[in-house]
């Protein structure tokens, strides 16, 4: 639990530190005759800005403050789906898609990989990692809304609003 909290920590300030470099960069870059009270203005606006973030990653879900970056696709349906390791460490990502079914739209963003079989879809690699029952036992379980899936993923229609997730199992 602390690791998340540093880790969220430590991707906040970097953000601010690139807010700030973003914004000297462009005073920097602007005309010479920029007031003092425009890049004032910019300042206490980016401050303003820092401290409605501070607030408000203080009281966002741990899922929704990981999102942070990891925002993928392009389409009308959005959804949330996190990927759980064999340590417990959560990777959330925000999908955007015109797909219908959550298997195509991990599939054509590369999230997840696998073989096909008599039941549909066996996944064997998510964002890169990869389960291997044959070889060590642990298996990736399909979650709806935190509730193991009664269909496969590639059988799973999307849902607006109901976020999908695989973590691993032995």
């Amino acid at each position: 639990m602390q690791m998340k909290r540093n880790k969220k920590l430590l991707s906040f300030i970097l953000s601010m530190v690139l807010i700030v470099a973003m914004a000297l960069g462009m005073t920097g870059c602007s005309d010479k005759e920029t007031s003092t009270n425009e890049t004032a203005t910019t300042l206490s606006s980016e401050s303003e800005t820092a401290s409605q973030t501070e607030t408000i990653e203080n009281t966002e879900t741990e899922a929704s403050a990981s999102l942070s970056g990891n925002v993928l696709g392009e389409g009308k349906t959005q959804f949330n789906f996190t990927v759980v390791d064999k340590d417990g460490n959560e990777t959330a990502f925000e999908i955007h898609t015109d797909k219908e079914m959550v298997g195509d739209a991990l599939t054509e963003l590369n999230l997840i990989s696998g073989d096909e079989g008599d039941y549909g879809l066996y996944v064997k690699t998510v964002n890169g990692i990869t389960a291997d029952y044959d070889t060590d036992g642990s298996y990736w379980a399909f979650y709806v809304n935190d509730e193991y899936a009664q269909t496969g993923v590639d059988l799973t229609p999307i849902t607006e609003g109901d976020s999908y997730s695989f973590k691993i199992e032995k």
